[in-house]
């Protein structure tokens, strides 16, 4: 095929011819054993599988399928292989049809698996292998969640529909069926302690309690350990459980009628309480909702509190109040509430009680048996806590009272007022402060002039009179009025009231403009400017007068209750001694006036006396006895116009006059001083000029001495330097040199003590070496002795003395029996010296 090109027709003339080649060329195969090829019979168009070990030699008219030999499908323990469009099987041969062909299902997968098919197979025609591939290992606590793809009845009988699920539950090696589809694989879920596992049902199903649950039911699982999801439960969360302590507790409300974990059926709204006494932890149900977690409520040993609507034998008693006492620590209940806040004992002292009013029968040993509404009073000292049928009114306590102070007391049965002063008082179950008001105007004059400020409504009124006054009380219930003088000190009864003064004031005087309650004995002044006094010439004044006057008391009971018959002495005082002077004024012209004014003034007020021919001292009014001693003419003034410019001409030019040499004679002073002040000033500039320069001399002389000193300083500091340097260089090598000695002397002295050391160590292990040698020879010679000792207490006294006598009796013997007297064995290595031993082997006397 050189030179045929690979475009247009040629390239698929050139694929047909390659291809034909290449079945003539495959005619013959060798197939070893596990190997098969599909061979094609073009005459019968059926395809047929030979299987080795054997050589295959293609037909005319055949064709073989594969281009080499195909392995048989081998598997391997627990694995499994998918087959496409398997042939139809029977006691394990493929089924022919009428034509002589393999029946195949088309469309179809089968399974097969290590067990089904322990020995390799091939492929037969129309087969195809999808997958080879692992059995699923279901561990234990685990599952497979598998789903129908068809309908089907499965080994156990039941019916399953395409789309159902269901679990295959582990330990187990789960098969897989063409009608079955593996999901995924279920984990568990460990449920640990105090833990619990919240599931929902996504359709109706039965629990692993086996109680029947609606799609959509939640519930809880609470026991430990692993817990397996079922196939229509749906995990929510894990829910932790909340532990309870003495300080904390759960306020719970239930969202549905249920049994709850403590065994009570809970109504769907009901509330209550979960407590340490119930559990020490608690996991939510699921119809369970917290609405809030409970603080304690504590109460120590001084403490109490009311609670109203209490929970008894399960329910609220609306309406009903209990107390509780410390020390205690208690939950407030659902629906109980704590009436106000925990409130301290009442501990009363000597000077303290409560006054207490009764809401329902109440019956107490120490006060009898009270109805509602009865008042009464319980003093200290003790320690009270007012039971739920009585209420506190008001705390009392003993009112310390001086001398100088009281209050108004009013008894509410018969409604009398008195006042208690100077002591301590506690108010009874049947009294109650009176207040007293006092009108406007004597509040404010006793704070202007008595000093009262903040005065409580229930305090007697005081009233501290000035030396040198009066004041009158008047009393309305006795329709009588007395009169203190002071100094003193007022304490007003009951009935008892200020009398207010209101004199006339200001100049000239206006009636009520000053308001008192206290009235000047005098000696004192009182300004008054009378206008339009009229002369005989028609010339009209004003005057200017000041009195001096005073009040005349011999007896004080009688003179000081007249004090009080004019009430506006002043005013009256006035007008009076005004009338005078217009009366004498008219009488005389303005020239005879103005020459003698203030004995004019004087005469007609106080008269004269035509026996003396003098002018009379003072003047009385015996309707109060107010004494006028004195007057003074401050100013008179004419009021007509050209009398008044002519005096007033008069005065200005005397003025001005007098303005002018005034003004002279300042200048000529004022001239004075600044010819002084201007030598003072020309003196001054010279000496600061000669200061100067004094200065500039010495600073010309410290600079020099600066310099000379800066120079020698110089030299100073550098040779001082230089010989410092060198006396610290000496001082550092004797030093170095002192430092080596010392440093070899302690080398030595620790060579010393170390060759010392081990020296005494030595000595003392070998010590320790010979006293356990001691030691251990004397224990040898103990054992041995005791050895011999045991051996011979053993033996016994007869049997040494008969081992004893045995060898030389036994000598004797046989010596005897051979004739000797006696014998001697030696060798060369223990020689004996012969010469003394013959004297002993020869007997003496004996001349053999």
């Amino acid at each position: 095929f050189q030179g045929v090109g690979v475009k247009g027709k040629r390239y698929w003339d050139c694929v047909l011819y390659s291809s034909l080649i290449k079945k003539l060329i495959i005619y013959r195969m060798k197939l070893a054993p596990y190997q098969y090829i599909h061979v094609k019979d073009f005459n019968t168009n059926i395809t047929r599988c030979i299987f080795g070990p054997t050589n295959f030699v293609k037909q005319e008219g055949e064709e073989i399928l594969h281009d080499e030999p195909q392995s048989f499908v081998v598997l391997k323990p627990y694995t499994f292989a998918v087959i496409s469009d398997p042939v139809v099987m029977e006691n394990g041969e493929p089924v022919i049809d009428k034509f002589g062909a393999i029946k195949v299902r088309n469309g179809e997968n089968e399974i097969r698996t290590d067990k089904g098919y322990p020995e390799p197979f091939p492929l037969y025609p129309g087969e195809e292998l999808v997958q080879v591939d692992d059995l699923t290992v279901i561990p234990r606590d685990y599952a497979l969640k598998v789903r129908a793809n068809r309908n089907f009845i499965d080994s156990e009988g039941n019916a399953r529909g395409a789309g159902d699920e269901w679990l295959v539950r582990g330990p187990s090696i789960y098969i897989p069926k063409i009608e079955e589809d593996e999901v995924e694989v279920i984990q568990p879920i460990t449920i640990e302690k105090n833990r619990a596992l919240k599931l929902k049902a996504n359709f109706d199903c039965v629990d692993c309690y086996g109680k029947h649950r609606s799609a959509g039911e939640e519930w809880l699982v609470r026991e430990q350990g692993s817990y397996l999801l079922n196939i229509n439960e749906i995990m929510v969360e894990l829910v932790n459980a909340v532990v309870l302590t003495s300080f904390k507790a759960l306020h719970l409300t239930a969202t549905k009628t249920f049994i709850d974990v403590y065994g009570k059926e809970r109504k769907a709204g009901e509330e209550w309480l979960v407590t340490k006494e119930m559990a020490s932890t608690h996991i939510y149900d699921v119809y369970e909702k917290l609405v809030n977690e409970v603080n304690p409520i504590i109460l120590n040993n001084n403490e109490y509190c009311y609670i109203l609507n209490p929970v008894e034998s399960g329910t609220n008693k609306m309406g009903k109040k209990v107390l509780k006492r410390g020390p205690l620590a208690f939950f407030l209940n659902p629906g109980e509430i704590l009436e106000g806040t925990i409130m301290p004992n009442y501990i009363l002292g000597d000077d303290q009680g409560l006054l207490l009013k009764a809401l329902e029968i109440y019956h107490d040993e120490a006060v009898g048996t009270k109805l509602p509404g009865d008042v009464w009073m319980i003093k200290g000292p003790c320690n009270y806590v007012p039971p739920v049928e009585v209420t506190i009114i008001e705390n009392r306590d003993a009112i310390p009272l001086d001398s100088v102070e009281g209050i108004y007391v009013r008894n509410i049965n018969t409604g009398a007022v008195r006042a208690i002063t100077g002591q301590t008082y506690m108010l009874n179950a049947d009294e109650q402060l009176a207040n007293k008001n006092l009108p406007d105007v004597v509040d404010e004059l006793l704070q202007k002039q008595g000093g009262v400020r903040n005065r409580l409504p229930h305090n007697v009124v005081t009233f501290r009179v000035p030396y040198n006054t009066v004041v009158q009380i008047y009393d309305y219930k006795l329709k009588v009025s007395r009169v203190v003088f002071g100094p003193d000190l007022i304490m007003l009864n009951p009935d008892e009231e200020f009398t207010v003064n209101y004199l006339s004031g200001s100049t000239p005087k206006v009636p009520g403009r000053v308001k008192t309650l206290c009235v000047s004995l005098g000696p004192t002044f009182s300004t008054d400017r009378i206008q339009q006094v009229e002369t005989s010439d028609h010339a009209r004044l004003e005057l200017m007068l000041s009195y001096n006057w005073k009040f005349r008391v011999d007896n004080k009971e009688v003179d000081g209750h007249k004090i009080f018959n004019v009430r506006d002495f002043v005013g009256d005082m006035c007008s009076s001694v005004a009338s005078r002077i217009r009366a004498t004024v008219a009488s005389m012209p303005f020239e005879q006036f103005h020459k003698s004014s203030v004995r004019t003034i004087r005469r007609a007020i106080f008269g004269f006396d035509p026996k003396t021919d003098r002018i009379i001292d003072e003047v009385e009014n015996e309707a109060n006895n107010l004494v006028i001693f004195n007057v003074d003419v401050q100013r008179a003034e004419a009021m007509d116009k050209r009398t008044k410019e002519s005096l007033q001409k008069t005065v200005t030019q005397a003025i001005e006059t007098t303005t002018k040499i005034q003004e002279q004679e300042a200048r000529r002073q004022a001239h004075k001083v600044e010819q002084e002040e201007k030598a003072k000033l020309v003196q001054l500039v010279l000496d600061d000029k000669a200061k100067v320069e004094g200065a500039k001399k010495l600073l010309l002389e410290l600079q020099a001495e600066s310099s000379g000193i800066r120079s020698k300083g110089q030299a100073i500091a550098e040779a001082n330097a230089k010989s410092e340097a060198a006396e610290i260089s000496a001082k550092a090598d004797v030093t170095f040199a002192d430092l080596q000695a010392k440093a070899r002397k302690i080398k030595e002295f620790a060579e010393i003590e170390h060759d010392k050391l081990m020296k005494s160590l030595e000595l003392e292990h070998r010590k320790n070496l010979n006293l356990q040698d001691i030691n251990k020879a004397k224990g040898l010679a103990d054992i041995e002795s005791k050895k011999f000792k045991t051996i011979m207490d053993a033996i016994g006294q007869d049997t040494l003395v008969s081992i004893a006598s045995a060898g030389p009796e036994m000598q004797g013997e046989m010596l005897k029996s051979l004739g000797l007297q006696g014998y001697m064995v030696m060798d060369s290595k223990n020689p004996i010296n012969l010469f003394t031993t013959a004297s002993g082997m020869v007997l003496p006397g004996d001349n053999n």
